[in-house]
C-alpha cells in the first residue's frame, strides 16, 4: 500500500529531489510521484488527494517553486499531514518558494523543510509514519546511526591526514 504521495509542481524538479524518493524506498516506505500543480490543475490536484486519501496514503510531500502554492492546495484538501519542499527556481533562488510555501494561512499547516530539502521532508515523512508503526520508527533510527557512522568515518580519515 502506498504510504507517501509526493508531488511536484514540475518534472525539471526531479533531479533536486531524487534523493529524497530514494532515502523513502531505503526505509522500504511505499511512495508515488506526480507532477500536478496548483494553479494549471486544480480540479485534478484535488482529485488526487481524495483518491490518494481512499487508497491509504497517509502523508503528502509537496515540492515546488516560486509561487508554490501546491503544498497549500493539498494541505486545504486534507486531513493528512502535508510536507512542503520549496525548490531553488526562479530569480529569488528558491526563497520565494520557501516563504510560500512556510506562510499558510490559520488552519491549514503545512510542515516545511528547508530549499530542496528532499530527503529532511522523507525523514520527516517516515518519523510521521513511524509513529504508528514500530518498523518505520527502527529503520528511522537506524538509518540515522548509519548517518552518525558516515560523519564519524570521516572525521577517523581526517585525523589520520592531520597525524600523519
Amino acid at each position: 500500500m502506498t504510504q507517501v504521495a509526493w508531488l511536484m509542481g514540475s518534472d525539471s524538479d526531479y533531479p533536486k529531489l531524487e534523493k529524497g524518493f530514494v532515502t523513502l524506498k531505503e526505509l522500504g516506505i511505499a511512495v508515488i510521484g506526480r507532477v500536478l500543480s496548483a494553479h494549471r490543475t486544480p480540479a485534478q490536484t484535488q482529485e488526487f488527494v481524495k483518491q490518494s486519501e481512499a487508497g491509504g496514503v497517509k502523508v503528502f510531500i509537496c515540492a515546488a517553486g516560486m509561487a508554490a502554492h501546491l503544498a497549500g492546495a493539498v494541505a486545504a484538501h486534507s486531513s493528512r499531514p502535508v510536507i512542503g519542499i520549496p525548490v531553488d527556481s526562479g530569480a529569488l533562488k528558491g526563497l520565494d518558494a520557501l516563504l510560500s510555501t512556510a506562510q499558510m494561512p490559520p488552519g491549514v499547516p503545512v510542515a516545511t523543510v528547508g530549499i530542496d530539502g528532499s530527503v529532511n521532508a522523507a525523514i520527516l515523512a517516515a518519523q510521521i509514519l513511524g509513529t504508528g508503526d514500530e518498523g518505520i520508527a527502527k529503520k528511522v533510527i537506524d538509518w540515522r546511526a548509519a548517518q552518525t557512522a558516515k560523519v564519524l568515518e570521516k572525521d577517523k580519515r581526517l585525523q589520520e591526514k592531520l597525524s600523519g
